[in-house]
């Protein structure tokens, strides 16, 4: 990688690795037309990408990211890539399976960043009856629910330490926490974790949370920070809550001559986090990275802070049960 102390576009972590901002988030991007996005993005300049077993495309994002470096677009070492733990792996037993299925299928042979997706564990699926195994137990059932079960945190944590020892990946995060849970992963690990992925967007400034994970040197990761658009075909949001169509945030972006996307990823640029945001068009992987050549005034990031709706999108509180007939808070 570049110059990490000189580069805007990096941003230095706890143990002295550089993350490229903003990076590509996969969610969403259907399988057929990933290796292309991928490709494209690289060629672009995007050089962080987050994926998950989740997602469903962790193979097309390596079919993209294998493409590129035979292009010679990149090599490996240029590349951060992201991935993360199911919630039907949290046992110990299964996280080292689950974490080298992700590197298959994304043909790596080592994670950048590998991070608990949720603080939500459920019954093991085993890879051959149904991989990427999703919410439910068995979506074959009259009534199809997830399967919660009793399994510490930090015992998956401890598995997660076990994977950056033997290699497998060179750093160790968490997504979706609450403050205390953070707190006491962190009063009982012996590798702490360096990123914390967590929703974030005008609309949910996460300021608490971001000001702890400030104080404990923890890089703040931000997906969905385009706010509700992802959400929108879900049934998760409603079209009213589009923060791409806020009259502060537009009235910002005019000054700048810039569009309200970027003007979102600048504001949380600016404030320390690196964004995620997710598009599959050339032209918007193009201005989403160009937010490095102008900056927001006090005033201005103030005006964007102001408009914290305390919008949580992405609550498994309340599409799990909506969808997966299961309710599984984790959030008061």
């Amino acid at each position: 990688m570049s110059d990490l102390n000189d580069d805007p576009g990096v941003q230095l972590l706890a143990d002295g690795g550089g993350c490229p901002s903003p990076g590509l988030g996969t969610w969403k991007i259907s399988g057929d037309i990933v290796p292309g996005v991928v490709h494209t993005a690289i060629a672009l300049g995007y050089r962080h990408f987050d994926c998950a077993c989740d997602y469903g495309n962790e193979e097309e994002v390596g079919a993209g990211l294998r493409r590129a470096m035979e292009d010679g677009l990149c090599t490996r070492e240029d590349l951060w890539i992201t991935s993360k733990l199911w919630n039907t792996y949290h046992e110990p037993e299964h996280v080292r399976a689950a974490c080298e299925r992700t590197l298959r299928d994304l043909g790596l042979d080592e994670l950048d960043l590998y991070l608990v997706h949720f603080p939500i564990a459920l019954a093991f699926v085993p890879f051959e009856q149904r991989y990427p195994p999703e919410w439910l137990f068995d979506p074959a059932a009259g009534e199809p629910t997830m399967k919660p079960i009793a399994v510490p945190y930090t015992e998956t944590w401890g598995a997660m330490e076990e994977l950056q020892r033997a290699g497998l990946v060179k750093r160790i995060g968490v997504c979706n926490l609450t403050v205390s849970l953070l707190r006491e992963v962190l009063a009982s690990c012996s590798i702490r974790p360096v990123a914390h992925q967590i929703e974030l967007h005008p609309y949910l400034t996460q300021s608490r949370m971001l000001r702890y994970c400030q104080a404990e040197d923890i890089a703040v990761t931000a997906f969905s920070p385009l706010g509700a658009d992802s959400y929108l075909s879900l049934g998760m949001a409603e079209s009213d809550e589009r923060l791409l169509a806020d009259p502060v945030m537009a009235g910002v972006a005019a000054v700048h001559g810039r569009s309200v996307a970027q003007v979102a990823l600048r504001w949380a640029v600016q404030r320390g986090t690196i964004p995620i945001p997710k598009s599959q068009s050339r032209s918007h992987l193009q201005e989403n990275l160009a937010i490095h050549d102008f900056a927001l005034s006090d005033e201005e990031m103030a005006r964007i802070d102001a408009l914290d709706r305390h919008r949580r999108f992405n609550d498994p509180g309340e599409f799990g049960e909506k969808a997966f007939n299961t309710f599984v808070p984790i959030y008061d």
